[in-house]
């Protein structure tokens, strides 16, 4: 998915913290294609210099016009510099980085009312500009 810009908060009592505007995408795989709608974020806390926790919000549109809401939480962890670069917004090496989420997928589809019942585990990479979010089904 494409991102914007963050915006950032900054430090607060809790952490800091920062939104990123999620500004699109797409989304292929053997059981649904489709896209990202704009208009999604992820709210990020960094926990400190090595752990970043995210709260990404967002909603995807199959090819046929269903669509599914997304409520995505991770875990993004490296050594203190990768994180800051990550965090300027340049591409380190995704094994450097450990970027592990749980979406959470609803729908009102009565086609897709499969995805209301599962569980989902997933693992991303951070690009400049764009996430790139693996997610697998557990059966």
């Amino acid at each position: 998915m494409s991102v914007g810009e963050p915006v950032e908060v900054g430090p607060t009592p809790e952490g800091h913290r920062r939104m990123v505007p999620i500004t699109g995408g797409t989304v292929r795989g053997p059981s649904l294609n489709g896209r990202v709608l704009p208009g999604g974020a992820d709210y990020q806390f960094l926990r400190g210099p090595t752990l970043t926790e995210l709260d990404a919000r967002y909603v995807l549109e199959t090819d046929d016009g269903h669509r599914i809401f997304v409520h995505n939480t991770a875990l993004r962890h490296g050594s203190a510099r990768d994180i800051e670069l990550l965090n300027s917004g340049v591409a380190v090496d995704p094994s450097l980085i450990y970027f592990r989420c749980w979406p959470r997928l609803t729908t009102a589809s009565p086609a897709l009312d499969w995805l209301n019942t599962r569980l989902t585990l997933g693992t991303g990479v951070r690009q400049p500009g764009q996430v790139v979010i693996s997610i697998f089904t557990v059966d």
